[in-house]
Order: C-alpha cells, then sequence, then structure tokens
C-alpha cells in the first residue's frame, strides 16, 4: 500500500532570514476499490480537527473544478 506523510508548513524568523519547517499532521494512503479497482484516498489525521478522516476520489468525468 503506497502512503504519504501528510505535513503542514510552518514558517518562523531566524535571524533575519525566513525559514520554512514541516509539521507531520498524518498519513495519505492510496486505496484501490476491489470490485471497481477504482483508485482513491484516505486522510487519516494524527489528532481531530472536527474529522479524524477525509477520503479523496478521482473526479467524475462531469466534475468540473474552477
Amino acid at each position: 500500500m503506497t502512503h504519504y506523510t501528510l505535513t503542514v508548513p510552518v514558517k518562523y524568523d531566524d535571524n533575519g532570514t525566513e525559514k520554512t519547517t514541516y509539521r507531520r499532521v498524518g498519513a495519505v494512503f492510496e486505496n484501490t476499490k476491489r470490485d471497481t479497482g477504482e483508485t482513491f484516498l484516505t486522510v487519516k489525521l494524527d489528532f481531530p480537527v472536527a474529522v479524524t478522516e477525509l477520503v479523496a476520489f478521482q473526479p467524475s468525468k462531469g466534475d468540473v473544478v474552477d
């Protein structure tokens, strides 16, 4: 199973130089539906932020993103 580390960028000033670190907030897992073979993503958060899991699917042919 493919997985990715989910992070948020944290910017800070280090003696006048802006630097960025990345704080881990969870993991993203790539999954496949057994019956259709469709790929989808599951997002597992390390701590609750209103929800603890999000699922992302590939857009349908009729979906339009502006």
